[in-house]
């Protein structure tokens, strides 16, 4: 039914599935950790294919940046389903489709080591028309590895 309103928890469970189910989050290994309107992460163990640094066994950046940006964008949507709160199912989907990265900016703070990392999103502000994040990369000792903010069209 297109008025249907759905409960968030469907829109969230629904979301999450198909982050889980996309191609290149499934190449990565990541795993969704710790989802909240406000808050989301993912876990991914380190393999061969993604060394950036082979004589140091180091994550490559590209591998770092994808996930902030996963993460960003996780974020946002998240955030936007909590703000579309009591809309139709159909209208939400919409809106949710159109997300996209605007603009993400890496700080690279030390060499990706490790054999598990978690990365961790917040919402700085989400306006009507674009959200905007704050991510990080910590590996299993909880160093932190790399730092990111995200814009997110969102409207």
């Amino acid at each position: 039914m297109p008025d249907e309103k759905p409960d968030n928890s469907v829109m969230f469970e629904n979301v999450r599935r198909i982050y889980e189910q996309l191609p290149f989050n499934r190449y990565l290994g990541m795993n969704i950790v710790g989802l909240s309107p406000e808050e989301a992460g993912f876990t991914f163990d380190m393999r061969d294919e993604l060394i950036g640094n082979f004589v140091q066994g180091t994550l490559h950046g590209g591998v770092i940046s994808a996930v902030l940006d996963t993460t960003g964008g996780m974020t946002a949507t998240f955030s936007l389903i909590e703000k579309l709160r009591g809309l139709p199912a159909e209208e939400m989907i919409n809106r949710i489709a159109r997300i996209g990265t605007i603009d993400l900016r890496v700080d690279y703070l030390r060499p990706g080591r490790g054999t598990r990392f978690f990365s961790r999103g917040t919402i700085m502000r989400a306006g009507n028309k674009v959200a905007v994040t704050r991510m990080e990369i910590k590996n299993q000792e909880q160093v932190l590895i790399a730092v990111g903010t995200g814009a997110y069209l969102i409207g």
